[in-house]
């Protein structure tokens, strides 16, 4: 039982936890974000975005195609809503936080592996470096 509760107090699981639980209230505001502004908006310019009674019958079954067309087009207005208004300001910032900084890293030489800019030797493939420092 003391390994479980060690599993379950991990650092890395609580933050899991916690990332999950606030994602979900972030999907249920885009999700009503969706349905009060964008929906309406797209509504105004083509018409009622829904199409759940769309279906297709072949031999007497029903292929309800319509609800997976409404939820490609949720699915899509929600994507677009998080690209623009979380991951682009996002980006933009960390990029902004980090201009200023020096770079502590490159790349190896021989394999790619990144390495202290310091290194004589890369501790991946062992080759040796000319620091970058000495390097004309």
């Amino acid at each position: 039982m003391g390994g479980f509760k060690k599993f379950l107090f991990r650092g890395n699981l609580v933050d899991l936890a916690v990332a999950f639980v606030v994602g979900a209230a972030f999907a249920s505001l885009v999700k009503d974000f969706a349905n009060s502004f964008i929906t309406p908006l797209i509504a105004l310019i083509g018409g009622k975005p829904d199409y759940t009674r769309l279906s297709l019958t072949v031999d007497g079954t029903t292929f309800p195609y319509g609800v997976f067309v409404t939820s490609a087009i949720a699915f899509f207005i929600t994507s677009a809503i998080v690209y623009f208004l979380v991951v682009l300001p996002t980006t933009k910032l960390i990029e902004r936080m980090d201009r200023g900084k020096e770079a502590t890293e490159r790349e190896c030489p021989e394999c790619l592996a990144e390495i202290p800019i310091k290194a004589r030797r890369c501790r991946f493939c062992t080759s040796e470096i000319v620091p970058l420092a000495q390097t004309p």
